[in-house]
């Protein structure tokens, strides 16, 4: 499953808003925090380990998940990429708008 797949859930972004938050949480400390039950999150947290976004870590009985710092440096990356694709389309833009309005005002006069 690829990245913007497995973020596109609410309840998946919010599990990487709290491992954003805590570092590291146990499968049941995530879980404990929603209200569907503890096999949904669990299969939420298994659509995150196979997008890469998280990293499990057996701890005894317990699953440990964290950020995959990896991953979300590429999601940023590509969320930077489309944020200067779309500065540049804007910024023509208004020169073309600033352009209008001027040639607007000198043909009425208003310049």
């Amino acid at each position: 499953m690829d990245i913007f797949t497995a973020i596109a859930e609410p309840t998946r972004r919010n599990i990487i808003e709290m491992l954003a938050s805590n570092g590291e949480l146990s499968a049941t400390d995530i879980s404990g925090k929603f209200h569907s039950s503890p096999p949904a999150i669990s299969q939420h947290l298994k659509v995150l380990r196979e997008a890469k976004l998280v990293r499990m870590e057996k701890r005894s009985r317990q699953r440990i998940y964290t950020i995959n710092p990896p991953a979300m440096k590429e999601l940023e990356q590509w969320a930077k990429q489309k944020t200067a694709l779309w500065d540049r389309r804007l910024d023509r833009l208004d020169k073309v708008l600033q352009a209008k309005k001027l040639k607007n005002e000198m043909k009425h006069g208003t310049y």
